[in-house]
């Protein structure tokens, strides 16, 4: 299983720079075929119909925990206790399924009350057409997720990735193809339809054939439905907390400002998205690991440990990230997006930093829900996404997507800032002194090389594909250097150095 998690980690990273390059082109297609206000109208569309996966009410993340324990108990793969626990987790995806396609038909008959504040008669047109292909889009996705999960709880990492990366090909290819053709926004969210229904058959194949997954429907027990609908419902929490973050300012925008005003934040969000999944790619591997841990020993020290390396490599990829955005965001944001677009850069900015604190300690999610002490922070999320509802609202008319980046920013600060480090350290028993005295070298590292580049751009401009060039470069050797010296233990040192000196012998 290490190998799987080393490739795994590998494959997730690949997909992510292969996600972002055909991004490079994607985005810019979608702009030019849809123009910014029906690519407004989608992007809202989308994140008003992704609120529909609440009704998954957090089962996604509790399958791994009960099957670990299943196991722990020394039921085998195919067991009784994991065959009922196969079951139930496919009836209640299927019912979610077709909760979803009724939400969706109501959003859809009311489509005009909801957005009419904000969009013309022909953009809720498009919005009515968009929920019924979207509706139907996470059913199918809702259906997918039993097997998706069980594919995880076996560390089939590798396929896992794989899956991802068609996807990250597959989708964008089949959008442009279709947009090509004529079909607009309902084209592209035809093709994501195409590409989850292939993806679909494809989990199920996996999981049924290759790792034998097998379903038990007879005398499924209320107590085991009972003790998981208890844990996921506080996941569920933790979901309607990334949904008014994620999703429903796009909502707020369509429906008090423009489609317009959606489109530019919409590129911020997406730009922000990168950095959530560069974080969350390498804590991912770890969750069925967490749960072992746990499960056998909750050796606090062990977890304090696996969280502060993670952690620090999660850190490294983050601040070399972020940096680079900062020194070169403004004209990658130009050549990308556009000028009308320009203000995505500094939206990205704000939303960005306080994000650094919960992508560096999201092993610690898994943590808390492996011993099932997630209860706290699901509340505090919940009061914290209000602050961020009640910001957006009162501030929107006046200051329009900015108001929706402040109660971003208020949310992220107080709730995954400042109170988890608090609820980490002094109720879960990790120990996060130690966990930031491991981090502090590469923040002051990162925060050196950018001023260094800032300085140097009032000299040398970044303001053509060369000069860009040229200080992403500069900039990466200045990081990579400083990193391999502040931020990498001399085992890790030693271990990098000694592979470079053996590939260069070769």
């Amino acid at each position: 299983m290490a190998s799987q998690k080393k490739a795994g980690a590998l494959l997730g990273y690949a997909n992510i720079l292969v996600k972002n390059l055909v991004n490079l082109i994607y985005v810019p297609l979608l702009l030019h075929f849809l123009g910014q206000g029906d690519y407004g109208v989608f992007q809202m569309t989308n994140s008003v119909v992704f609120a529909l996966t609440l009704l998954s009410a957090g089962f996604y993340g509790s399958y791994v925990r009960f099957y670990m324990r299943e196991r722990a108990a020394g039921c085998p793969g195919n067991g009784l206790g994991v065959r009922r626990l196969n079951g139930m987790f496919l009836l209640v995806y299927l019912t979610v399924a077709v909760l979803c396609l009724i939400g969706c038909g109501v959003m859809v008959l009311n489509v005009h009350a909801l957005f009419s504040g904000g969009l013309t008669a022909q953009e809720i047109n498009l919005a009515r057409a968009l929920l019924m292909v979207m509706g139907v889009n996470i059913a199918v996705t809702m259906l997918s997720t039993p097997f998706d999960s069980y594919i995880v709880a076996h560390e089939r990492f590798v396929f896992q990735q794989s899956r991802q990366l068609f996807t990250a090909l597959a989708q964008p290819f089949l959008a442009v193809l279709l947009l090509w053709l004529g079909m607009g926004a309902v084209g592209v969210a035809c093709a994501q339809l195409t590409i989850s229904t292939i993806l679909l058959v494809w989990n199920i194949a996996f999981a049924t054939r290759k790792l034998s997954m097998r379903f038990t429907f007879h005398g499924l027990e209320w107590s085991l439905f009972k003790a998981v609908a208890i844990f996921s419902f506080w996941i569920f929490l933790n979901q309607i907390f990334d949904l008014v973050n994620n999703n429903v300012p796009n909502f707020l925008l369509g429906a008090m400002a423009s489609s317009t005003a959606v489109a530019v934040f919409a590129i911020a969000v997406q730009i922000r998205n990168i950095f959530f999944s560069m974080s969350t790619t390498m804590s991912n591997v770890f969750t069925p690991q967490i749960n072992r841990i746990v499960a056998e020993s909750d050796n606090n020290t062990v977890l304090t440990q696996l969280m502060t390396r993670v952690g620090r490599y999660q850190m490294i990829i983050f601040w070399y990230l972020f940096g680079g955005f900062i020194v070169l965001g403004r004209y990658f944001v130009h050549i990308w997006a556009g000028d009308v677009n320009a203000d995505a850069y500094w939206l990205c900015l704000i939303m960005v930093l306080p994000v650094m604190v919960p992508l560096t300690q999201n092993t610690g999610i898994e943590i808390q829900r492996a011993k099932n002490r997630h209860k706290t922070r699901s509340l505090i999320y919940i009061l914290t996404s209000v602050i961020d509802i009640v910001i957006s609202v009162l501030l929107i008319p006046s200051l329009g997507y900015w108001a929706t980046a402040i109660g971003y920013v208020a949310s992220i600060a107080l709730g995954t800032g400042l109170f988890m480090n608090w609820y980490y350290h002094t109720r879960i028993g990790l120990d996060m002194v130690y966990f930031w005295k491991h981090q502090l070298p590469t923040i002051l590292l990162a925060l050196a090389v950018v001023v260094v580049c800032l300085l140097g751009g009032l000299m040398l401009p970044v303001s053509s594909i060369p000069t860009f060039l040229v200080w992403g470069i500069i900039y990466t050797l200045l990081f990579g250097a400083g990193a391999l010296k502040v931020s990498l233990t001399t085992g890790e040192r030693e271990k990098i150095v000694n592979r470079l000196h053996r590939k260069a012998t070769k």
